[in-house]
């Protein structure tokens, strides 16, 4: 769906370490060209030290491709074992079949190998991916691989990959005779801003994206960069991530609201007290007031996701509906509306599990003065008509509420809603126990609301569910 949406041969910010995807930043090319220098000189033994989702497994796929025909390579990962564990490893990847045996006998056998591709004048390159797991024993067994070894060259080259961790394991005083063996330590750091943007146009780039214009606008690209701390793991899922809301909202660029919504989607603070709070915190909130930039989490979008994820499953389905989400419409600070027209309005499957309590009428308020901003003069006047009076429940949003009330919810909806609601300052929160005047238009069942010139008193309060 979202590939031919945009016309993309395959997924630009996939999770597998595709090394045609390598975007060779300074760093990273630094740390290739040092690596592959050092096995060609034969110096013996690497290490690859960076930060969790910086691509050191994509960057040592580049270097096995760059290897190909030149050595016999060993690629492992697995580095939770045993020292015999990781001897039967290796050997099972030299294609030994017999892997049976105590140490001895497995380094017997190794020797043999070694010994068959040094006659062939082939070398060797073990490439250990995480190896800031590895346990003490194993990598005293590694560092015992530096002496198989000719008078004249090493037969064995082996490259450590791993966390920061490793670096300061490989520091140990326990560890002192590894860490002199080691000649060349690589480095990966972060991304710069002009990384980040050239990081995500050659992803795009290399899955198929042909257009001239950008897929993501320069203010979403900041906030990316921003929020991901120039991390290509988390680029990837603030990406992948914007490109699907986006292909729900059917919109051929990304701003930076759609990559706002992603990172409150992302964020995992609300979760790590075992629950998510009921009151999300507001955009406009969080912005006014303040000239810095709001953190992960501090900005969640007026975005009922529900109908956009509905508007897609209908999409791939092949059903017709007319149900779809349109466009976001700014209102405040950062805050986006979302008009929905949808034939499917009247149906309890596109609204969440919510029991609004339908309270008996009143008269309307009175009227108040219209704002002196010029920008609100096109906006509708305030309802005067009747209007009925919805009790708030824990967790409902605006949204919700709207679409109950009206087969078309858009922004002059919402603007009729809060025109009759003086309070009513922030639609992302509401106060569980309040009340708010909804506008009875025409199309609103009359069996459901009654009209306001009927006693207030004979009127029983009506409950209303929805599915």
């Amino acid at each position: 769906m979202v590939l031919d949406y945009y016309k993309l041969r395959d997924q630009p910010f996939g999770a597998s370490p595709d090394s045609r995807y390598l975007f060779e930043s300074q760093t990273h090319r630094e740390a290739l060209a040092s690596l592959l220098y050092g096995i060609e000189a034969g110096r013996g033994f690497f290490a690859l030290v960076a930060k969790p989702g910086m691509g050191k497994t994509t960057l040592l796929f580049r270097a096995l491709s760059k290897l190909k025909g030149k050595a016999k390579t060993v690629f492992l990962f697995q580095t939770i074992c045993t020292p015999l564990d990781f001897l039967r490893a290796l050997l099972t990847d030299l294609g030994v079949q017999q892997v049976n045996g105590s140490i001895v006998e497995l380094q017997s056998k190794l020797t043999r190998v070694l010994l068959e591709l040094s006659q062939r004048n082939e070398r060797l390159v073990i490439i250990v991916d995480e190896a800031q797991n590895l346990d003490n024993r194993v990598l005293e067994l590694i560092r015992m691989l530096s002496n198989f070894e000719t008078p004249t060259e090493k037969l064995i080259q082996v490259i450590l990959s791993g966390q920061t961790s490793l670096a300061r394991r490989l520091a140990s005083p326990n560890l002192i005779q590894l860490r002199q063996r080691i000649s060349i330590i690589a480095r990966l750091r972060p991304f710069s801003d002009e990384e980040t943007a050239a990081y995500i146009e050659h992803r795009l780039r290399v899955a198929g994206w042909e257009s001239k214009r950008n897929l993501f606008d320069a203010s979403a690209v900041r906030l990316i960069a921003e929020h991901s701390g120039g991390t290509p793991r988390n680029i990837n899922n603030l990406c992948f991530n914007s490109m699907s809301i986006a292909c729900a909202l059917r919109r051929k660029t990304i701003d930076e609201e759609v990559v706002r919504e992603v990172i409150a989607d992302l964020d995992l603070d609300p979760l790590t007290n075992g629950e998510i709070p009921s009151k999300e915190k507001s955009p406009v909130a969080s912005t006014q007031g303040s000239s810095s930039k709001p953190t992960m989490g501090a900005h969640r979008a007026w975005f009922p996701k529900a109908l956009a994820a509905s508007a897609l499953i209908f999409s791939i389905s092949g059903m017709s509906t007319q149900a779809r989400v349109d466009r976001l419409h700014p209102v405040g600070v950062g805050t986006p509306r979302v008009e929905m027209r949808s034939s499917f309005a009247a149906t309890p499957e596109l609204h969440s599990q919510k029991t609004f309590r339908l309270l008996p009428p009143s008269l309307a308020p009175p009227d108040r003065p219209k704002p002196k901003n010029s920008s609100n003069a096109s906006l509708p006047p305030v309802p005067s008509g009747p209007f009925r009076r919805v009790l708030v429940q824990p967790g409902t949003t605006l949204s919700q509420i709207c679409a109950e009330s009206f087969p078309i919810c858009r922004l002059r909806e919402i603007h009729m809603i809060q025109q009759l609601n003086p309070w009513l300052t922030n639609p992302d929160h509401l106060e569980s126990g309040r009340q708010l005047h909804i506008p009875i238009q025409g199309n609103v069942s009359s069996a459901a609301v009654q009209s306001p010139a009927a006693p207030s008193s004979d009127v029983m309060p009506t409950e209303i569910a929805t599915q």
